[in-house]
């Protein structure tokens, strides 16, 4: 591959990471300002775990590939559907619930922690395409695993910005978690598809 097939197959990666950010910035533009100190070290915090989710994923499918490559295939996209949707559907949930019964939050630590492997295990597939297409040694590797980190944690930032500079009015349309949650069940869905199809 190329730089700019690396950069390219970077930002498919990353558009999870882009949504599911967005998503975060409607729900965080309610609680705080995203300028602020705090705001600020929370949005870098979540855009660090997916980058590094994002890079160390296709690492782990490279290196597992002589040994347990049909075995993530064959779950990696169930996995990936599973967390969204629990997710998802516990936004949903509370989206109808009052305000202080309310208990997701992307400013928690697990919540980002979740959201980093959920949007990351479809990265599984291209480490283990790595070693299919001759990647034989981690300092090859090292330069797409970078890279593909780097855009991951750039659209995380990206994305937060926009969900939050647009979120107080969407927010006064609807419920941000009601908007949130269907976005992360729509990305399992996806995941789950285009793998059972082939086209993932």
């Amino acid at each position: 591959m190329n730089l700019l097939d690396i950069i390219l197959l970077a930002i498919a990666l990353a558009m999870d990471c882009f949504a599911v950010s967005i998503a975060s910035g409607v729900i965080l533009s309610k609680q705080m300002s995203i300028m602020s100190k705090d705001g600020l070290g929370i949005v870098l915090r979540m855009a660090f775990l997916f980058g590094l989710f994002q890079g160390m994923m296709p690492l782990i499918g490279w290196l597992a590939t002589s040994h347990f490559s049909e075995q993530l295939e064959a779950v990696d996209h169930w996995i990936a559907f599973a967390l969204l949707a629990f997710i998802g559907g516990k936004m949903i949930r509370e989206a109808f619930e009052p305000e202080e019964e309310k208990q997701f939050n992307p400013r928690r630590l697990r919540i980002q922690f979740i959201l980093a492997v959920a949007t990351s295990i479809d990265a599984l597939a291209i480490g283990i395409s790595f070693a299919c297409m001759g990647y034989r040694s981690f300092s090859k590797l090292s330069v797409p695993l970078v890279i593909i980190g780097a855009v991951s944690f750039l659209f995380s930032i990206l994305g937060t910005q926009l969900g939050s500079r647009f979120g107080k009015a969407i927010a006064r349309r609807l419920r941000p978690e009601l908007l949130g949650g269907i976005i992360l069940i729509v990305i399992g869905i996806k995941i789950l598809i285009s793998h059972l199809l082939g086209i993932g």
